[in-house]
């Protein structure tokens, strides 16, 4: 599920996150669960829901060459949570190292969640991480879970934290410190919903595009948990002043879909999607037709 694509030179890498629970969600809420529409199904002795990811290396017509579980024994503790494992990584390079950098909330007992900058190595065939940074909240770092934030792959460790108004902030790892480097709360773009994290943000006319996703979750007429995902394209100028927006959308009419890649290839924009927490996706389209579809009216 939740693949982020990334172009590392010459090579297509894709890292995919692998669960140990079913996600069901009743599409059009015509069979729905005895508890409600969207349900984490795990055996019924064992409620924790924990991530693995294994990094994919795929040829240029994307078939997988080469697959590895993204081993973290080193560094791995006793978790004190049920969710456990690094969730939704973005994968990406900052100069001379590559990264994953997801959500982890296995380290307090309240589950409470940071992002976690995870440095990964090929070693011996292998893929390890070995190094972790669990990157603290801007200001007094009180928040219960921060997710979602995008890595700006031309900056070196800077993220976007919000979308709209446009939070960019600055890691410093050896300090051990998150700061606000970006914000201007004028500047707000209305649309109808808030514009979450989603995809890496990369390099596009002189400015930034990144792929985010707006949810809607409520109750089902029956009081039970529900959700809608949808998606959009925003474009930044160089002065991180939205500019565009694209129209929302669907990748494939599923109210539960989560994109946390993207990656120009050529001629080609790559884009990774997961589907109900149980498919992965890769689509591939061509950089004109993205280009025309974010300009549409």
């Amino acid at each position: 599920m939740n693949p982020s694509v990334y172009i590392d030179q010459d090579k297509i890498l894709v890292n995919i996150r692998h669960v140990n629970y079913t996600l069901y969600h009743s599409e059009g809420k015509t069979f729905q669960h005895q508890f409600g529409p969207l349900q984490y199904l795990h055996p019924e002795q064992d409620r924790a829901l924990r991530t693995t990811n294994f990094l994919c290396e795929l040829d240029s017509d994307l078939n997988i060459q080469k697959i590895n579980e993204v081993d973290t024994s080193t560094l791995d503790v006793t978790p004190l949570w049920e969710f456990t494992g690094l969730e939704d990584c973005r994968l990406f390079r900052w100069g001379e190292k590559l990264f994953l950098c997801g959500v982890r909330r296995d380290t307090t007992p309240n589950g409470q969640g940071r992002m976690e900058l995870s440095e990964i190595v090929f070693d011996d065939g292998k893929v390890k991480e070995i190094s972790r940074f669990r990157i603290p909240a801007p200001g007094p770092d009180n928040s219960y879970c921060e997710k979602n934030w995008m890595p700006v792959t031309d900056m070196p460790y800077h993220l976007v934290k919000w979308t709209n108004p446009t939070e960019v902030v600055k890691v410093d790892v050896a300090a051990g410190t998150c700061a606000t480097a970006i914000l201007d709360e004028s500047k707000v773009v209305h649309v109808t919903a808030d514009m979450r994290g989603g995809s890496q943000v990369i390099p596009w006319n002189g400015g930034h595009l990144a792929l985010i996703h707006e949810v809607n979750l409520y109750n089902s007429e029956l009081g039970r948990k529900d959700g809608r995902y949808r998606h959009r394209f925003v474009v930044w100028d160089k002065d991180w002043t939205i500019v565009q927006v694209s129209p929302v959308f669907s990748f494939m009419a599923g109210e539960i879909e989560f994109a946390a890649g993207m990656a120009e290839y050529g001629d080609d924009m790559l884009i990774s999607f997961g589907f109900q927490d149980n498919a992965c996706f890769l689509l591939r389209m061509k950089t004109d037709q993205l280009r025309k579809f974010i300009e549409t009216k």
